[in-house]
């Protein structure tokens, strides 16, 4: 896994893409159109997959060496965004403003009842990333997380040549010497097909979720709202013939499994997460993949990362926020032990 510039002499995680401002919102439940619900807490704090990523790692070790790069509004927002990578010592110098237009914003519901989330979105500055807002010619890292496909009108349409921006970017991680990995916003499955299958050749690693692996795959892995694990590995293998990546895994509330080029399958059970330790689901992605990517770093062996993954995740089920629950590796761990592992996948 090495493009022209080896990276095995680098150490880090760099996140790329989409930094926006989540206005997170607690409800009682989601409401139907034209229905009333009181807003029971609310509190504003950084989100997106370059954001979350690039703060859950600098949670689980803070010594780690993070930096990002995207395009944030020259406003009280994006003031805001350099102050929460401030705050946990992450390079922001690529970490653009802009006056052009407003930052990223969501509106990112979570109802108490069900732990369901709603996240409707202002694109604002968003629109006008492209790749030439990227760079990574001097880059400490080893390691890119990019997202997110479909946010970014301009990196989703052709550029250049190539079939998106998203594979512009992953065109020059690669030339870098970057390994890469790639987050995906919430899209129909054709949508994603079409994002995704041209960068398929220029990615490492794909760290997904169940529907988001059946639909990249071409395969039904959830049925009446529950996981197909066989067709989850199926669609796994072909995700790996159709590119380079070395590992791909799908994640999903019973467990995860991880394929491999060599053919390996590695599976993993979740947690037993207690109901009233929850407090929302946002952000739980996020925090399963930066636990992936810091065991991978590390150099674990693959069913100890995902481990990391399913107790990153859990952890973070205890706030309303993305970020603020994740705790440091070994605390995951351990508080992953403590509530006990599920029996199975199935």
């Amino acid at each position: 896994m090495q493009g022209e510039r080896s990276a095995s002499a680098r150490s880090g995680i760099v996140t790329a893409g989409t930094w926006c401002v989540d206005g997170n919102k607690l409800v009682e439940y989601w409401p139907g159109e034209d229905g009333l619900v009181e807003i029971l807490h609310e509190e504003s704090r950084g989100g997106g997959s370059g954001c979350n990523l690039a703060i859950d790692i600098k949670r689980l070790d803070p010594d780690i060496w993070v930096e990002t790069q995207g395009l944030i509004g020259e406003d009280e927002d994006g003031r805001l965004l350099h102050a929460e990578a401030d705050r946990y010592g992450i390079d922001r110098r690529r970490l653009v403003m802009t006056p052009e237009a407003r930052t990223l914003h969501t509106d990112a519901y979570t109802s108490q009842r069900s732990g369901r989330r709603t996240h409707i979105f202002n694109p604002g500055v968003a629109s006008l990333m492209t790749p030439e807002h990227f760079d990574f010619a001097d880059t400490k890292g080893r390691i890119l997380h990019l997202g997110l496909p479909g946010v970014h009108k301009k990196m989703d349409a052709p550029w250049n040549g190539d079939a998106n921006g998203w594979l512009t970017v992953l065109r020059m991680a690669k030339q870098a010497g970057l390994i890469t990995n790639l987050e995906l916003a919430t899209a129909s499955p054709a949508r994603l097909r079409e994002l995704v299958r041209p960068l398929l050749a220029h990615l490492d690693l794909l760290i997904v979720n169940d529907s988001e692996m059946g639909a990249i795959g071409e395969e039904e892995t959830v049925r009446d709202d529950r996981t197909v694990v066989d067709a989850c590995i199926k669609a796994a293998r072909k995700v790996l013939e159709a590119g380079n990546c070395q590992v791909v895994a799908a994640h999903f509330p019973t467990g995860a499994v991880a394929v491999t080029r060599d053919g390996d399958i590695v599976t993993q059970p979740s947690i037993r997460v207690p109901k009233q330790a929850i407090a929302g689901a946002n952000g739980a992605g996020d925090a399963f993949a930066a636990g992936f990517l810091y065991g991978f770093h590390e150099g674990w062996e693959l069913r100890r990362c995902l481990a990391l993954a399913h107790a990153a995740a859990a952890a973070s089920l205890r706030s309303v926020t993305t970020c603020d629950a994740v705790a440091p590796w070994r605390e995951c761990l351990a508080l992953a032990d403590e509530w006990g592992w599920n029996d199975g996948i199935g």
